[in-house]
């Protein structure tokens, strides 16, 4: 085998991989590489059809990527929907995601009777992409209980719009929200939050 087969096969491994991820991101941007190496690899080996081929593909890919990235801090994308703690669906939610949520949440329990709860659920168009339900802890903190990303959604940060817009814990009393500790591979460093030992505090804006 030489080496242009090595990469013609590597070109082909990266798209079938890209195929098996659940992110949409890292779909897309695997894709692009791998189309992108089958480019070249026909390209020289002149078999034009397969070269474009790739071509259209990695042109969707950039589209796509593109569209992903411009949107991922848009609210006109991504919009929060305040539930009732007991709401049918949320309950769904919990359930269906449950086993993922406690490979990033280990320590996660939700009491929907719990007093002081708030649950937001964040959704592109009718998909589902994350849920933040958090409860009173005194002091006019907003202690996390959860926040979730479904796996397409993972390599996003949803999560920021619930405390972009912080108008639903101000009318709580809320100055201040903090982070479950513990949480694997938390994200808040680039939404505003500081750490605070095992944890991630905000300060909110006053009303």
């Amino acid at each position: 085998m030489n080496w242009l087969e090595v990469v013609g096969w590597a070109g082909s491994g990266l798209l079938v991989w890209s195929l098996l991820q659940s992110r949409i991101l890292r779909l897309r941007a695997l894709n692009l590489v791998g189309s992108l190496v089958l480019v070249g690899y026909n390209g020289a080996l002149r078999v034009w059809p397969m070269v474009g081929l790739n071509a259209v593909l990695a042109v969707i890919n950039i589209w796509y990527l593109v569209r992903i990235l411009r949107t991922r801090h848009d609210q006109q994308t991504y919009q929060v929907v305040e539930v009732g703690t007991d709401d049918g669906f949320l309950a769904h939610a919990l359930r269906v995601h449950a086993a993922d949520i406690a490979r990033f949440n280990p320590r996660f329990r939700w009491s929907p009777d719990g007093p002081d709860r708030s649950a937001f659920l964040v959704l592109r168009a009718d998909e589902l992409v994350g849920m933040v339900l958090v409860r009173a802890s005194g002091d006019g903190v907003a202690q996390v209980e959860l926040d979730y990303v479904t796996r397409p959604f993972r390599d996003l940060t949803p999560g920021e719009f619930v405390y972009r817009d912080s108008r639903a814990f101000a009318a709580r009393g809320f100055r201040r929200v903090r982070t479950p500790p513990g949480m694997v591979a938390p994200y808040y460093g680039r939404l505003g939050f500081r750490r605070d030992g095992d944890s991630y505090l905000l300060d909110l804006p006053g009303r």
